[in-house]
């Protein structure tokens, strides 16, 4: 048995099925979830240690932030939808208050 399936047409229909999913889960979320958009973001620091030459540890000393907070790319809904953008995050918290 042979499997004359093209590997680069599956991964396309199957791209774009997730995508019809994602889009009607954005336009048409479940009116009885809990809606309340959210996202992740990482602000970093540099971490200065000091040497004790008594315990042969590291001790953290201080910390510095080295950047600014910035709102993350990628948005979620607590009712389960992820990767929204600002834009699709906001049709969706509007379809769900209508």
């Amino acid at each position: 048995m042979t499997d004359d399936r093209d590997p680069e047409k599956t991964l396309e229909d199957w791209k774009a099925e997730m995508q019809a999913e994602h889009e009607a889960q954005i336009a048409e979320p479940d009116p009885d979830a809990d809606h309340r958009i959210e996202g992740v973001t990482q602000v970093s620091y540099r971490v200065y240690f000091e040497y004790d030459a008594q315990s042969d540890t590291l001790e953290r000393e201080r910390r510095e932030q080295v950047d600014d907070l910035a709102d993350p790319e990628l948005l979620s809904c607590a009712c389960g939808v992820r990767g929204m953008t600002r834009e699709e995050a906001r049709e969706h918290v509007a379809a769900a208050t209508d």
